[in-house]
């Protein structure tokens, strides 16, 4: 490796180590962190890899397109939070949850793992921490801690989350090229086949890993938001939690294997809420004694809440559970509809697009389907939902003025974190000579890697994420790359690729923008390298077993797989 490569990689590493070291270390509110690193990942594209002026401000221009498309999801998501706050919803879905159970630990695998899967399945987007986290919230969930399980969860389900987006674009498209091609045909399958194997081995790690999840989550939040901070008494509900990770994961590794990669969280969510949901109700696979609680709200810590207090108000006598619980119903079914794509709805809604092409001339270009964001189902349903209880204008009023204050911080984070990332991405073109600023740094890893690579290989895929906030973005960014590694250490395609698809799942737990946006919708501004702080340990959890995994798979159990 010569000491090019090494400075390009160690500049391409800084703006990634600059927005950790300020939000982790100094503890800045991404308010104050982003505008910085901003500026740093400028100074780098600009003066080091030479990318024109003109480009480098089209990049930006195009974060900040998107940042607005991710503000309409939160936006639409805390509308709906705060509707159904006025309407007297969320306090009886707080006491239908209370009926199945008390324990906050078989509340978290119930919303966050299973039904945040399942929406993750539907969505994608980051969508189940815009839906389960304002749940968790109303049910007497800390904010922070509301956040923070909903972020770790989105790791298993995410690789075939919206359908199976992130294998269906991110790396159909990125591995569409006429050398995979060929290889692929040689190897006697077709492109087809091929992709739904990657969705295979993209499968297998991700049931072994993610079955502890529901484990993990409930040992951080005893340990940190109990009253005795012990990490025991979240493993003491081990056989639940257990139980409530193979329910997804047994389910979503068979669909993989059987019918591809669109549907594995989906159907695997909604088989493990079903058979989890009964379990809980009969109590089976809990521990003796007193349901888990949070200490009283007196005691709580002030980094643990939010602007938005958590209160749901007062039950209304004719507000029934299945009535409460209808606009949420609405949400899954519509998510599930508008992207099942042998339905017409898909189509349609996101045949309505906006594009800016050839941003200032450079090329770059952005499109928009309004119609087709989560936002514009949560905003439907949250009019609809004034309609079906019954609300007042006075109420509804309330509801969306109460949303809007609350976006103001996220909104600034969000501007200047999606642009820093569309800037270190779009540093390909440039005067240097050099790819851009994440390839770089990944050729250098495989470089020192080498034959281990298969160890290394999750890690970069959580970095793409880590950096673009989307497994797919990581998927097109990386597979290309990590098909051309796995050429030349000998190791299997498909399990490398699968490998960058586990990770990029498990990077969206630490990525910052995902971190504002979950922390927008419950009120949670200025504790994202808090958050991040607490979700880099599963994360790690993650990647290191998958890369166990890969050395295994790769030399010991699949050496022969294409």
């Amino acid at each position: 490796m010569d000491a090019a490569s090494s400075l390009s990689a160690l500049i391409a590493v800084l703006p990634i180590l600059a927005v950790m070291f300020f939000l982790v270390v100094l503890r800045w509110p991404a308010t104050r962190a982003m505008p910085v690193a901003y500026a740093m990942t400028l100074s780098f594209a600009l003066f080091f890899w030479k990318v024109p002026a003109v480009h480098a401000l089209a990049a930006s221009l195009r974060g900040v397109v998107i940042a607005l498309t991710l503000l309409y999801i939160i936006f639409g998501a805390i509308v709906l939070l705060f509707t159904l706050k006025e309407s007297g919803a969320a306090a009886t879905i707080r006491r239908g949850f209370m009926d199945v159970s008390r324990d906050r630990r078989v509340q978290t695998v119930i919303v966050a793992w299973l039904f945040g899967s399942f929406i993750e399945g539907a969505s994608g987007f980051g969508t189940p921490a815009a839906v389960a986290g304002p749940l968790l919230l109303a049910l007497g969930f800390p904010a922070l801690a509301a956040v923070m399980v909903c972020l770790i969860i989105q790791s298993t389900p995410v690789s075939f989350g919206a359908v199976g987006t992130p294998i269906m674009v991110g790396m159909r498209e990125s591995l569409n090229v006429d050398t995979v091609e060929q290889a692929i045909a040689a190897a006697g399958m077709s492109y087809n086949e091929f992709i739904f194997q990657v969705g295979v081995f993209t499968a297998i790690p991700h049931a072994i890993v993610g079955t502890f999840i529901p484990l993990i989550i409930c040992g951080m939040m005893t340990k940190i938001f109990g009253k005795n901070k012990s990490f025991a008494e979240g493993l003491e509900i081990w056989k639940f939690a257990l139980f409530g990770g193979l329910a997804f994961t047994v389910p979503y590794a068979t669909v993989a294997l059987t019918l591809g990669p669109e549907f594995p969280s989906l159907v695997g969510a909604l088989i493990g809420l079903a058979v989890v949901v009964w379990a809980a109700r009969r109590k089976l696979f809990l521990p003796d004694g007193e349901p888990w609680d949070f200490p009283p709200r007196k005691e709580w810590d002030r980094e643990w809440t939010g602007s938005f207090s958590g209160d749901v108000g007062e039950e209304r006598h004719a507000m029934t559970l299945g009535r409460a619980w209808t606009p949420y119903v609405l949400v899954a079914i519509l998510l599930v509809i508008t992207r099942l794509p042998f339905l017409p709805l898909k189509a349609w809604l996101s045949g309505v697009q906006y594009s800016w092409n050839d941003i200032l001339g450079t090329g770059l270009s952005q499109g928009v389907q309004p119609l087709y964001l989560p936002g514009s189902i949560f905003l439907l349903v949250s009019l609809a939902t004034v309609w079906l209880h019954g609300m007042t204008g006075q109420e509804t009023k309330r509801a969306w003025a109460d949303s809007a204050k609350m976006l103001a911080g996220p909104a600034f984070a969000l501007l200047f974190a999606v642009a820093l990332v569309r800037v270190f991405i779009d540093s390909d073109n440039n005067a240097s000579g050099l790819q851009s600023m994440p390839l770089e740094l990944a050729e250098w890893v495989a470089a020192v890697a080498g034959g281990a690579w298969p160890f290394f290989a999750a890690m970069i895929g959580a970095l793409g994420a880590f950096v673009a906030g989307s497994n797919t973005v990581s998927d097109l960014m990386f597979s290309l790359f990590q098909y051309g590694v796995a050429d030349r250490i000998g190791a299997p395609h498909l399990v490398i690729l699968g490998l960058q698809a586990v990770g990029g799942a498990a990077g969206n737990m630490i990525t910052v923008h995902n971190v504002v946006a979950a922390s927008a919708t419950v009120g949670l501004v200025g504790k994202e390298g808090l958050l991040i702080r607490k979700t880099i340990q599963p994360m790690t959890y993650y990647v290191t077993f998958a890369g166990v995994l890969g050395l295994l798979f790769s030399y010991v159990i699949f050496p022969d797989a294409f």
